[in-house]
């Protein structure tokens, strides 16, 4: 089951740091945000690197939810395929070296205009504020790579895609051309809302793309300024998960599934005319690390139960299993092996 599985994102090196609140009021961050790079950050990043211990790991959201994907399923190897834009360049390298690291096929468009992404993850108590400075990863460009025969191939290759809603601000017409396969051929397109700015100033692409998602995943402060930008007036998730399942869908074989994480409060799903929470694994408090990449791992949790055809309700456990390890680690790392069941 080689390429089952199909991400396509923005490929970043993260810079994770403890930090303290000074640091965050400096730059204008608050604890718990992803944000894109402005003007005013860019001295962030040498900051942090010359004030406070760093740590690199490789990143980006849709990578880290394919990378542990394969993680989970352990064998075969390169059951994930991830599309992405790097520059040719030292953290380019370490990206490569790390996909390969996590057995992921990945197939990066590489190019000299701009170096390779990076993510400042600012770390306060269990709270993390990622500050993306997508340079490369925003030169992704359908016709110099998704379009070439041998890349597209891949994409037929596979079942189930994933997209994190980031990938939005970088190419539309790259995902609306993978989710429309999808829809076409009766595979499963899964979009994430990624962010509270994407629901808020990319609406209009992020709405392109809905009438294909067979599967919405998002977290509970994601739902919320979706709500508030579709105009559902109701703050209640379950709501919220319900209003969104009915959105306009072009494939009709399937019905939308909405999942909304909720942190240390359980997931909400739809199922059906349904809704139902899941309740998340307990785990004491001295035993966070950090909660950078746990959305991500609840992702690459359920879709490796997803790739294999598993139910829902096992995925939604293996996403919670993923996160719950994730989150004892720092970054989105994990130990060699999982111990799921």
């Amino acid at each position: 089951i080689q390429n089952t599985l199909f991400g396509m994102g923005n490929p970043l090196l993260d810079i994770c740091a403890v930090v303290d609140k000074d640091f965050l009021d400096k730059y204008g961050l608050k604890p718990n945000d992803q944000i894109l790079a402005e003007e005013k950050h860019k001295e962030m990043f040498e900051e942090i690197v010359k004030k406070f211990k760093v740590e690199y790991h490789a990143g980006g959201a849709t990578q880290n939810s394919v990378k542990v994907a394969q993680w989970m399923i352990q064998e075969p190897h390169k059951v994930a395929t991830f599309f992405g834009c790097i520059g040719k360049d030292m953290f380019g390298k370490i990206l490569k070296e790390k996909a390969e690291e996590a057995h992921v096929d990945a197939h990066y468009y590489e190019q000299s205009e701009e170096p390779t992404g990076t993510c400042a993850a600012c770390i306060t108590g269990d709270n993390r504020s990622l500050v993306a400075n997508l340079a490369a990863a925003n030169c992704y460009k359908k016709e110099k790579h998704l379009d070439l025969e041998e890349n597209w191939k891949l994409v037929e290759k596979a079942h189930v895609y994933y997209i994190a809603g980031f990938f939005l601000t970088v190419s539309l017409e790259s995902i609306l051309k993978v989710a429309k396969h999808a829809s076409e051929n009766n595979k499963i397109f899964c979009l994430n809302l990624s962010a509270p700015f994407i629901c808020e100033f990319f609406k209009e692409a992020l709405m392109k793309v809905m009438p294909y998602v067979d599967i919405l995943f998002g977290n509970e402060t994601e739902a919320a300024a979706f709500a508030q930008e579709r105009g559902f007036e109701t703050e209640d998730i379950e709501e919220i998960a319900k209003k969104a399942q009915s959105l306009p869908k072009e494939n009709k074989k399937r019905q939308r599934i909405v999942v909304f994480t909720q942190g240390k409060e359980g997931t909400v799903m739809t199922k059906g005319d349904k809704v139902e929470t899941f309740p998340v694994l307990e785990i004491d408090q001295s035993e966070i690390v950090d909660t950078t990449g746990a959305g991500d791992a609840f992702v690459g949790g359920f879709l490796s139960q997803l790739v294999q055809d598993k139910t829902f309700e096992q995925c939604i456990h293996a996403g919670h299993y993923s996160a719950n390890v994730i989150i004892r680690h720092a970054g989105c790392t994990f130990p060699e092996k999982p111990d799921f069941h």
